[in-house]
């Protein structure tokens, strides 16, 4: 159901996982660049971690509680 809490977050995961796919052709492409700009490259890796870690909490939250 669209409307359901579990909905919301497969949506989410799944912009996530858009987004960090696009950060690492882009991460490919600028390491790629011989007079690539080291601030940039260091910020799409930071940004593509963060992301990592929002979908692993996404994802731990789909998982269901055992000991209730």
């Amino acid at each position: 159901m669209p409307g359901t809490p579990t909905a919301a977050i497969v949506a989410k995961l799944q912009e996530l996982r858009t987004e960090h796919r696009d950060l690492d052709v882009a991460i490919e492409r600028l390491a790629a660049d011989l007079a690539m700009d080291e601030v940039q490259l260091r910020r799409l890796k930071k940004r593509k971690l963060l992301i990592k870690d929002m979908i692993a909490k996404l994802e731990s939250r789909l998982i269901p509680d055992l000991d209730a």
